[in-house]
């Protein structure tokens, strides 16, 4: 099991238990507790949590990067399986943008050692690549704390600075009759400015979120040249009839 892995599940458990010693950990990720230990140290120094005599503890209050941690933790194997096959679409040498989406942000555990330049205005997703094969390039403006992402008027200038192969993109909704939906206009317009600058545009969407309008409508369907999705084939037929690639193994 990778460390990111790893991470995630000591994350989670860390939060459901508020507390967990080493042993109890190995056990779960049925791994050592030499590993154990050298894991838990990496995550206090990052401040994901505090260290005990014997294992670990909840962070208290929550921090901006634990929450966005265990975000990204929930249905991790679902996420996984969608990024697997977003990772396949993308070729060495291309030039690729990445938002703040908790999905998206999963991605970067499968493109880690190609010879990419990844433009993204995500926070965490910048820590994943670092030191890795990937070039990167974060997006200027205000940080907004609560997404650990940046946003607004600015960003979007820098975004438009730059031209991408593809664009991976997460959304709150999207149905055939009202298209794209968000929780705020702030990411409703990276998500449009970042559109604008992909040759391929993909919506990585588990299948929660299919058939679902959210409070802003901002965008039609056809903003999206791909779907890549867990979602049955019945789900995603309607979508195809619209002209959307859909990906989702099947």
């Amino acid at each position: 099991m990778s460390f990111q892995n790893r991470k995630n599940k000591i994350l989670a458990i860390v939060e459901e238990k508020g507390e967990v010693d080493v042993k109890e950990l190995a056990l779960a990720l049925d791994t050592s507790d030499i590993t154990v230990r050298r894991d838990l140290a990496a995550l206090a120094a990052d401040g994901y949590i505090l260290r005990t005599h014997g294992g670990a503890m909840k962070v208290e209050p929550v921090r901006g990067p634990v929450d966005f941690a265990q975000k990204a933790a929930v249905n991790g194997d679902l996420k996984d399986h969608i990024c697997r096959m977003a990772a396949q679409e993308i070729q060495e040498g291309e030039v690729v943008f990445l938002d703040c989406g908790s999905t998206v942000f999963r991605l970067c555990q499968f493109i880690r050692n190609k010879r990419l330049k990844v433009i993204t205005n995500s926070l965490p997703v910048v820590y994943e690549l670092l030191g890795s094969q990937v070039s990167v390039n974060l997006v200027g403006g205000e940080v907004d704390s609560n997404r650990l992402a940046i946003h607004g008027k600015i960003a979007e200038e820098h975004i438009a600075r730059y031209q991408a192969d593809r664009a991976f993109l997460g959304v709150d909704g999207i149905s055939v009759d009202r298209g794209l939906s968000a929780h705020s206009e702030k990411e409703a317009s990276m998500t449009l400015a970042v559109a604008a600058q992909a040759r391929v545009t993909y919506l990585l969407c588990d299948s929660s979120k299919l058939g679902k309008d959210k409070y802003l409508q901002f965008a039609p369907l056809t903003l999206a040249d791909v779907l890549i999705t867990d979602a049955d084939e019945g789900i995603v037929q309607p979508y195809r009839e619209q002209g959307v690639r859909v990906v989702n193994g099947r």
